[in-house]
């Protein structure tokens, strides 16, 4: 089996792609298996190695499909689930919720948002959240689809008890209900923003940034580099971005950044001082928290000017509790605080055509591939920030 590999510095994204072919199969890397059964990598449990399983092929039940899968993601998310750092999920788990590959089995008929019918062979990504129910209080009063109690992701809260649903495998089961969106990106480049650009896109709208505002991103992972070209097309007129190694400050600045700062090598202090100097000593219009870091949520209070908006992104597992001054870090300031939990079809859907229709920013990002056998390292890889993107080449 061939697979891309990244050749040059192990880190960030809005690099030049730059690739090298890599026989995996030739190097004794991969091996063929001589069954036509699905092949699947999986947690089996919390802590625990992946391992690689053959699966029974499902029986289709009406209007649900057989996607042979060209890509999957490996996020931060993945990591956690191997950590157990997640609540509610149901191992053993086939992990990869971000998913691209062309439909080789329809059952019944399939249709996309626009009243299209699907055909086998068509190239498609998917909503990996399933099963939101449309009738309960948070989806028809709050407008909150994403707090929905029956909501259900591929990857993350369906098991492999559940059947094929996640995207480290050869193929997925479209359940009957799955959001399927035509897909006329590169495979790559569409997976180069993953669920990083949805959910940046979903943050950006929670900013209500308005044209020529300054935003500041605190994180120059997948999601602050995402938020970062999210917030030029919401009207920014300046993006600072504060985060850390250098390669990926330098990946936030082909992203668009007008500045950056290493965290490693300034103090907060520093970092305020550095905002306060680009902000004519007011602070960040908005500030969009993509770190993961507790602190850095009260950071981006303080960064940010009074009267401005703070969104926090970052917090999608609990890396535990920080303290802030009510008074001075947030009341006196008079800040708009606002959370952002996950995506809904809307950003999805809206990130496929935007992709499409702009390819360019994505194109440039590096990625790293690697096959179902070596989910391991990939899982490392990630861990240990020596990639930003890594995508599984079943």
């Amino acid at each position: 089996m061939r697979t891309w590999q990244l050749n040059a510095e192990l880190g960030d994204a809005c690099g030049l792609f730059v690739f090298f072919d890599v026989d995996f199969e030739a190097r004794g890397l991969y091996t063929v298996s001589s069954s036509n059964m699905p092949n699947v990598a999986v947690i089996p449990k919390p802590n625990a190695p992946v391992e690689v399983r053959e699966v029974p092929e499902p029986d289709l039940e009406p209007d649900s499909a057989l996607l042979e899968v060209d890509l999957s993601e490996v996020c931060g998310t993945d990591v956690y689930l191997q950590q157990g750092r997640l609540e509610g999920v149901p191992y053993p788990l086939v992990p990869g919720h971000v998913s691209v590959g062309r439909l080789q089995k329809i059952r019944g008929e399939l249709f996309d948002v626009n009243g299209k019918r699907f055909s086998e062979g068509d190239r498609i990504t998917f909503l990996d959240v399933h099963r939101t129910c449309n009738a309960c209080w948070y989806c028809l009063v709050a407008k909150a689809g994403t707090r929905c109690p029956n909501r259900r992701v591929y990857g993350i809260t369906y098991g492999l008890d559940d059947g094929l649903c996640g995207g480290w495998s050869t193929h997925i089961y479209m359940k009957p209900g799955t959001r399927c969106i035509r897909l006329d990106a590169v495979p790559e480049t569409f997976m180069a923003g993953g669920c990083a650009l949805p959910t940046s896109l979903h943050a950006a709208e929670r900013g209500d940034i308005k044209i020529g505002d300054t935003v500041l991103v605190l994180g120059s992972g997948p999601v602050g580099i995402n938020a970062v070209v999210m917030a030029l097309m919401r009207g920014a007129l300046r993006v600072l971005c504060i985060g850390a190694p250098h390669a990926r400050l330098d990946a936030a600045s082909n992203a668009g950044a007008a500045d950056t700062l290493n965290i490693e090598t300034h103090s907060e202090a520093d970092r305020l001082a550095w905002v306060l100097e680009n902000t004519n000593g007011r602070g960040a219009d908005v500030t969009i928290e993509a770190t993961g870091v507790p602190d850095a949520v009260v950071q981006a209070m303080r960064f940010t000017r009074d009267a401005g908006t703070v969104v926090v992104v970052g917090q999608y597992t609990d890396h535990g509790s920080t303290s802030f001054n009510p008074h001075l870090d947030l009341n006196k300031k008079h800040l708009d605080v606002r959370g952002c939990w996950g995506s809904e079809f809307s950003h999805f859907y809206r990130s496929a055509q935007i992709v499409a229709e702009r390819p360019d920013v994505w194109e440039r990002m590096e990625l790293s591939s690697y096959g179902l056998n070596e989910a391991n390292e990939a899982l490392r890889a990630v861990a240990e920030g020596r990639v930003l993107k890594a995508l599984i080449k079943p």
